[in-house]
């Protein structure tokens, strides 16, 4: 008797034993993924906040008839074509004025943005009498001192291995020391499009070809994949063969990889239909389709979820399948619906492979005003962006990142109340 004692003590001990190994090793998985997630936040962090600040200098410019070339009485397309870089390389040569060097000239003509021109030809010609005074304009600094401002470029380096000369780090003491550069928050960065030049590029035609798109797959998907869970869980027959194979497509499409439906959509909407590349119709027809699957999915589990004594009190009151339906059945099941369709969207949101496939790559500028507009979206901009070799753009990625994250939390923080606001339990 005691042996047997001894035996299952000690089976119990290893069985025991076991289970503690299993729990270190469930915790330490835990642990690992939350230190891998923390690492890569803190990447994206460190690297994407310098780009929400933007370096300024402040120039002293004379708008005189004569740098602008044009009269004292020009018309605005006179204005439009003024030589405002004259005028912005004449503050410049005013602020330093021992500059004589060729290559320093040029130098010095790089520490201020080709914006500077642009913004300062908008002021002229929203009040022309500016013309013939002196205005004090703060206008952006190259990229490279904007690098440079925040750090990134390690002054003690020897000249040959950094971008900024001598020289230029000797300008920016100069400025710094009568408080003539700073930097202040990026306001262009959420009210421009995409640019060559970094310290000019902004997500605005992004974010809005990211709305369009959203717009249009919402339109689409949601009452599609409504309808076709109603029909499937509540009027489709029961053990038909073509019923069943409706359902196990629609569960297979929910695990086909993305791009094969970027692919269809550049064979069906593109060649076959003509809708013209890279707008948000086409981009939203693709993103449809990829989100129709997950949609129907939770629709048909929300569904699924109602009591029938739900339906039965409706029947038993006189009320028609149509009318236990949707008077019943699916305002009860509309808030696990939401979350499925907000999730889903959430999904499409961050896609990138599909509008690959459909021309959404292109290089856009100008702000989209419609869904036929020629449009970038915000995943696709971060592959563009995180493609330049320029290296001011790392910043611009790592905040464009930083952005469409929000953008995620939100919709998945937003599925997570409207479950907690709206869920009974039955």
């Amino acid at each position: 008797m005691s042996n047997k004692t001894e035996l299952v003590r000690a089976s119990l001990a290893k069985r025991y034993a076991r289970e503690k190994r299993f729990r270190f090793y469930g915790l330490a998985s835990i642990v690992l993924s939350l230190a891998f997630l923390a690492i890569l936040l803190s990447t994206i962090f460190m690297q994407g906040l310098p780009a929400f600040t933007q370096t300024y200098m402040k120039l002293e410019v004379s708008l005189s008839a004569e740098a602008l070339g044009v009269d004292a009485n020009a018309t605005p397309e006179q204005l439009r074509a003024a030589s405002y870089d004259t005028v912005v390389m004449n503050a410049l040569n005013a602020r330093f004025p021992g500059v004589t060097d060729r290559k320093q000239k040029i130098a010095l003509k790089k520490l201020v943005s080709s914006s500077a021109a642009y913004d300062l030809q908008k002021q002229v010609m929203e009040n022309p009498k500016l013309i013939g005074s002196q205005q004090t304009l703060w206008v952006m600094a190259d990229d490279d001192i904007d690098t440079y401002m925040k750090g990134n470029i390690d002054r003690n380096q020897p000249e040959a291995d950094r971008r900024i000369k001598d020289f230029q780090l000797a300008w920016i003491d100069d400025l710094e020391a009568k408080n003539e550069i700073e930097r202040r928050f990026n306001v262009p960065f959420f009210t421009s499009g995409d640019s060559r030049e970094p310290e000019q590029a902004g997500i605005l035609s992004a974010l809005m070809g990211s709305f369009y798109t959203m717009l249009v797959t919402m339109i689409l998907s949601f009452p599609i994949a409504v309808a076709a869970a109603i029909y499937l869980e509540e009027f489709a027959p029961k053990n038909n063969s073509l019923v069943d194979f409706i359902e196990v497509n629609i569960n297979n499409l929910a695990a086909v990889p993305s791009i094969v439906f970027g692919l269809l959509g550049l064979a069906v909407f593109i060649q076959f239909f003509g809708v013209p590349r890279s707008t948000p119709l086409v981009g939203g027809l693709v993103l449809a389709l990829i989100t129709l699957p997950t949609i129907i999915i939770a629709s048909r589990a929300a569904l699924k979820s109602v009591p029938p004594s739900i339906r039965q009190a409706a029947y038993g009151m006189g009320a028609s399948r149509v009318q236990t339906v949707f008077h019943h059945t699916l305002p009860l099941a509309m808030p696990g619906i939401l979350t499925g369709t907000i999730i889903g969207m959430a999904h499409a949101l961050g896609e990138t492979a599909p509008l690959l496939m459909i021309g959404m790559v292109a290089f856009i500028v100008d702000v989209p005003h419609g869904i036929t507009d020629p449009a970038a979206i915000l995943p696709v901009q971060i592959y563009l962006w995180s493609d330049s070799p320029e290296r001011a753009f790392t910043e611009k990625t790592s905040a464009a990142i930083l952005v469409l994250l929000f953008f995620l939390v939100m919709m998945n923080l937003l599925a997570v109340l409207l479950r907690k606001r709206f869920e009974r339990r039955w």
